[in-house]
């Protein structure tokens, strides 16, 4: 059957109208796809639409969706920058959310990371006029400071000499408030007392170090030391000190252990750090007695030591030295230097902080995320000479196999293999594949799986510091690490990690696939 057709005056004016909507909706329809394939309008539009996402925690299914694509490989386009004010953003590390939390044992000053649907998936831009970072060792004594444009310690502290604003830099004249004429002549004072030369002290922890000047002057000695500070909401003291190439860590000791393996350091040194060694039953001396090798040496200079007012704090801080047989070797003014006995200390004699002996189901190297014990290391929980004087003096004891070493089956033999391997591979690195490690270029440097540490022996010539992370499902190797008289820390991949953005120069993994696969399994973590 044919179709009807009416003439123009007989149709229906509803149907025109109706008509016309729809033609003209097609229409724009195929216009805007036009404008949004074909012009910057598209890709200005789509930017927008992928920056609110990448920002946004109010769908987590969009969020998840995002990074199923990243993961697979089919997010084709680049993530976006995140916003301006977040060029210093730590995601566990953020002082407002921080400020939420409890006081006590300063809960609030560690580290608390949001859940994952609350981190940004964005880029950490760098600040306005970033320039590549002043070349080692030119940076000890001076920054740019465009990369860090903070001020505040620079006017608070300049007399004490801890930093300057000097035309387009800030100058380091290495001073510090209880040494503002330099750490220079601090250290010679120290050196009259303990053996800051010749190998016998190798591995230091400086606590709250400010901008790093004692940490950075050791290094000259040979000692090499791992200085850390809390977070600072406005003063960025660790910011400073890795801007300058001075080993340094994010980290308060509040109410979990520090994230390194007991009797890691030969030198424990405290600089007006304001640790409250005997509150709590002397909880925090106890923590600093865990990570001091025995025979080693602590060094408390400020308050309370021979500080007005402050009478019974220090009473208490000799008594607990005391009650674990630290030996005095010298009141000098604000200073004092003890050393810890070679053997286990006289408890479980009584004292008054009620001093015991840990157990032996205390394991005295695990400290990730591990809660404060009060109770003492004692020597026999770890297997090893550890004593400072008879581990091999630096550097022999680099490439020696400690007995740690057998904290995993055949150790020994697996540091001497590791060893060897990672020499051969460094060689490749640098030759064959011109990485510019050993260069100007190359001062930060960490190691996010680094087992027995024979990357950053290998790397020991080297103008670098390397920060040896052991991950913390693995088997606790990282003492290893120290009897090596290197550095490191215990750290979890599945938690971002405590340190500003713009730290490293080189970042190395080997067998990545370790740290994703959860142990014993098939499955990712």
């Amino acid at each position: 059957m044919g179709h009807l057709n009416l003439p123009a005056s007989k149709r229906n004016p509803r149907q025109w109208k109706l008509l016309d909507i729809i033609t003209a909706i097609f229409f724009g329809l195929v216009l805007l796809f036009f404008l949004l394939v074909f012009t910057p309008l598209g890709d200005s539009m789509a930017a927008s639409g992928r920056q609110a996402l990448l920002l946004s925690t109010s769908d987590p299914r969009q969020r998840h969706r995002l990074v199923s694509l990243v993961e697979l490989g089919h997010h084709h386009k680049p993530i976006e920058a995140c916003p301006a004010n977040s060029v210093d953003h730590m995601p566990c590390e953020d002082p407002r959310r921080n400020s939420q939390l409890s006081r006590e044992m300063n809960l609030y000053r560690e580290r608390h990371c949001p859940l994952p649907d609350e981190m940004p998936l964005c880029l950490i831009p760098p600040p306005p006029g970033y320039k590549i970072p002043v070349q080692w060792p030119e940076s000890l004594h001076k920054i740019w400071h465009s990369n860090m444009p903070h001020n505040k310690i620079a006017d608070r502290k300049g007399h004490q000499g801890w930093m300057k604003e000097q035309g387009p830099h800030f100058i380091f004249p290495g001073g510090g408030t209880m040494f503002p004429d330099g750490a220079a002549p601090y250290i010679e004072k120290l050196g009259q007392y303990i053996p800051l030369t010749g190998g016998t002290l190798r591995t230091a922890l400086d606590m709250g170090c400010g901008v790093a000047s004692f940490g950075g002057s050791l290094l000259s000695e040979g000692i090499l030391a791992l200085s850390f500070a809390p977070r600072d909401s406005h003063k960025a003291q660790i910011q400073f000190a890795l801007e300058r190439g001075i080993p340094a860590f994010v980290l308060m000791l509040g109410t979990r252990r520090l994230p390194f393996p007991a009797f890691a350091f030969d030198f424990i040194h405290c600089s007006r750090c304001l640790i409250p060694f005997t509150a709590y039953n002397a909880t925090y001396f106890i923590e600093v007695d865990r990570l001091l090798r025995p025979g080693g040496y602590l060094v408390i200079s400020g308050p309370p030591v021979q500080w007005p007012k402050q009478d019974k704090e220090w009473a208490d801080l000799q008594a607990v030295a005391r009650a674990l047989c630290y030996e005095l070797i010298a009141v000098d003014g604000n200073t004092v230097i003890w050393k810890k006995p070679d053997g286990d200390s006289c408890l479980p004699n009584q004292n008054e902080f009620g001093l015991e002996s840990c157990d032996e189901s205390n394991d005295p190297s695990n400290a990730w995320y591990f809660k404060l014990r009060r109770c003492v290391t004692s020597t026999s929980s770890v297997n090893g000479e550890h004593p400072v004087g008879i581990i091999p003096k630096w550097p022999d004891r680099l490439t020696r196999a400690p007995s740690r070493a057998l904290v995993v089956k055949n150790g020994i033999d697996l540091f001497r293999a590791d060893t060897r391997r990672w020499t051969r591979r460094v060689a490749y690195y640098k030759n064959t594949l011109n990485l510019k490690l050993g260069s100007p270029a190359v001062r930060n440097v960490m190691d996010m799986n680094a087992f027995f540490g024979g990357f950053a022996a290998a790397l020991v010539s080297d103008p670098v510091w390397v920060m040896n992370v052991v991950p913390a499902r693995k088997p606790l190797t990282l003492g290893v690490i120290y009897d090596r008289g290197l550095i490191g820390v215990y750290h979890d991949w599945c938690e971002p990690f405590s340190t500003y953005p713009r730290t490293y120069d080189f970042i190395h993994v080997a067998g990545i696939e370790s740290l994703i696969k959860l142990p014993g399994s098939s499955k990712s973590r």
